[in-house]
């Protein structure tokens, strides 16, 4: 009895450590990223790539329109995410993309249009408002699972991402130049870098009275019956 015992407890200790040896450890990784200057930036997509990685992505994103201006600026999501414009405005917004990785349309609509819209290619979109000229907002179509958008201090945060190799890409709407992707292994888990970029106002309701933006806006919001 005594002898079947010890070959149980020696059978279960072995499979207990075939399991703990196939298991991937996973952590958090944390990436600060600054411009040429050493200022934290915000609006910056990080990107861990893998490419023997299954993981997808498969919630609904939303890009809402609110003061008339996109929310957010920037969004990064996975090839094959489906996303949501709804307009939280008054006033109706024309939306619309001509960039290769998206092109389409969704015209003039308050609330919610009918369905959310697939990005199946990896790539920057581009988001324009064919009433309101001056809002723009970028969404970037990437590859893996492990997307992230650095916050006002310039820090993109990533739970539980398994060890192993990768290579990570940046990108920024107002980047000088294409960076090229870095090779790093996890389980580093803190990781500061920089991207030189040309710093512009993001986009903004104009104040009323101010400015051709707006006057143009306006007008055109007129002409298409869109109240303000």
């Amino acid at each position: 009895m005594i002898a079947k015992q010890k070959r149980m407890l020696s059978w279960v200790a072995g499979v207990f450590s075939c399991v703990m040896c196939s298991t991937v450890l996973a952590g958090t990784l944390e990436v600060q990223l600054t411009d040429q200057q050493g200022v934290p930036l915000a609006d910056a997509v990080v990107e861990l790539y893998d490419p023997a990685s299954k993981v997808r992505q498969t919630a609904i994103k939303e890009v809402a329109q609110q003061d008339l201006t996109f929310r957010p600026f920037v969004s990064a999501v996975q090839v094959g995410t489906q996303i949501d414009f709804p307009n939280q405005d008054k006033t109706r917004h024309h939306v619309y993309s001509f960039s290769p990785a998206k092109t389409f349309e969704l015209k003039l609509y308050a609330g919610k249009p009918e369905a959310p819209l697939l990005f199946d290619k990896a790539g920057i979109v581009a988001l324009g408002c064919n009433i309101h000229d001056y809002m723009q907002a970028y969404i970037y179509v990437g590859e893996s699972a492990y997307l992230a958008v650095t916050d006002d201090k310039g820090v993109a945060v990533f739970p539980e991402v398994p060890d192993g190799s990768y290579q990570l890409k940046l990108w920024h709407p107002w980047q000088d130049q294409q960076v090229d992707p870095l090779q790093t292994r996890l389980p580093q888990r803190k990781l500061q870098l920089q991207l030189s970029v040309t710093r512009q106002a993001k986009p903004s309701r104009p104040k009323k009275g101010f400015g051709n933006n707006y006057q143009a806006s306006a007008l055109k919001s007129q002409l298409y019956g869109a109240t303000y």
